[in-house]
């Protein structure tokens, strides 16, 4: 079955309005992933979106701190406003697809699909203006960089993202993903998405002559035990329906083979579904780290960098999402997840201000297997940009129902 291949819904032809749009959608995304940008500075993506919305009737500005765009639709009667979100920015890190658009750029890839959502949200911005008559209110479209680490939405509300469009009393965003077939829509109400925090631990003990480790204090040992005991920490303290994730990927310590160091560096990330067992996790941390390096007459340091808050979808709101998505797509289409992923999204900073939701776009080939297919963040992730008019008509359903008057 195609987008196009529909049962009659209340958005009419709206799915295959957005169907007309996947070329010119295709040509921006291709553009875009040619020559991708990391972080919160990506002038040429600005331009490359300033361009693709250049004619239509929409108030747009430009960020101060970061290279984000803000366009706005003023509908034909007075609304609330209803923000739609995009994020800009790639990864930085090698493409191995072989495909004909493939980076150009050494060390960036597009490789968490913000290129698709990039050229759906513009796509939508179309269909949004061509059906302004049905509007009562106005559209905040919202093009983010540095989703990726930067914290990109937090800037753009501290620039004022929210400020002189009204009451924003709605928030929709859409994540690609090859861990559903093409055109598939999923999300849940409540937790999304967890958190994600970095953790550094440095053990210090005392350095010395690796063959007389008696007259020293090996911090390696150490460090090696606080990690297996943060895994036992985890899994004998915190509660597994309401879970956390605490990864070790980086231990560095030595100089070279016949040296006892003085330091042990431990780097990590650690995630959860709920600001309550965030916080438990933190305390437990530092209680591991510190004890442990204490029983062995060392000391321990813990720092932790706080990063997204947990994404959480408003019931309600992930509900309405579900409906609209079915009566767009149908409901074999359309699943509500039984539970969060522990993936991390900015976007949680502004469903902290604003009632909303995200929703995930299966993007897999039809030729691969979502269970086995490249996940997002691979050097080899392809996703199938016959979803997008899905993703597209989805944009512009939610704001038509969230604005129509």
């Amino acid at each position: 079955m195609t987008d196009t291949d529909i049962a009659p819904s209340p958005f009419g032809t709206l799915l295959a309005e957005a169907a007309e749009l996947q070329g010119d959608a295709v040509r921006l995304r291709r553009d875009l992933h040619v020559r991708p940008e990391i972080g919160l500075r990506l002038p040429r993506t600005q331009d490359s979106i300033l361009a693709a919305l250049q004619g239509l009737p929409l108030h747009v500005r430009t960020g101060e701190q970061v290279s984000s765009v803000v366009a706005v639709l003023e509908g034909a009667r007075p609304g609330p406003t209803m923000l739609l979100r995009g994020d800009m920015d790639a990864l930085p890190m090698p493409e191995d697809t072989g495909l004909p658009f493939a980076s150009e750029v050494d060390g960036a890839m597009h490789a968490c699909g913000h290129d698709t959502h990039v050229a759906m949200l513009a796509g939508a911005a179309r269909l949004l203006c061509d059906r302004r008559q049905e509007l009562a209110g106005r559209v905040l479209f919202m093009f983010q960089p540095g989703e990726e680490g930067y914290h990109g939405a937090r800037f753009m509300l501290e620039e004022g993202l929210l400020d002189d469009v009204g009451d924003v009393s709605g928030a929709f965003a859409i994540h690609i993903s090859t861990m559903a077939a093409a055109g598939v829509v999923s999300l849940r109400g409540g937790t999304q998405m967890a958190s994600s925090d970095t953790m550094r631990i440095r053990v210090t003990g005392r350095g010395g002559h690796a063959s007389a480790p008696h007259h020293a204090l090996d911090p390696i040992p150490i460090a090696c035990e606080i990690v297996q005991a943060l895994q036992t920490m985890v899994t004998r303290r915190i509660d597994v329906f309401d879970p956390a994730v605490v990864t070790v990927a980086q231990i560095t310590a030595g100089t070279t083979s016949n040296v006892i160091p003085e330091h042990a560096d431990i780097l990590g990330t650690i995630r959860a579904v709920s600001e309550r067992t965030r916080t438990k996790v933190h305390d437990a941390i530092r209680r591991v780290a510190e004890g442990i390096a204490a029983a062995h007459d060392a000391s321990a340091t813990v720092e932790v960098e706080l990063g997204y808050p947990v994404t959480i979808n408003d019931h309600g709101y992930a509900g309405q999402v579900l409906e609209t998505a079915t009566q767009l797509i149908g409901e074999k289409r359309v699943r509500a997840m039984p539970s969060p992923v522990m993936g991390a999204e900015d976007f949680s900073y502004v469903l902290q201000r604003v009632p909303g939701a995200m929703a995930f776009l299966g993007g897999c080939p039809p030729e691969l297997d979502p269970r086995t297919a490249a996940p997002n963040h691979s050097n080899r992730v392809v996703f199938d940009e016959s979803a997008m008019p899905t993703g597209i008509a989805l944009y512009a359903a939610m704001a038509l129902r969230h604005l129509g008057g």
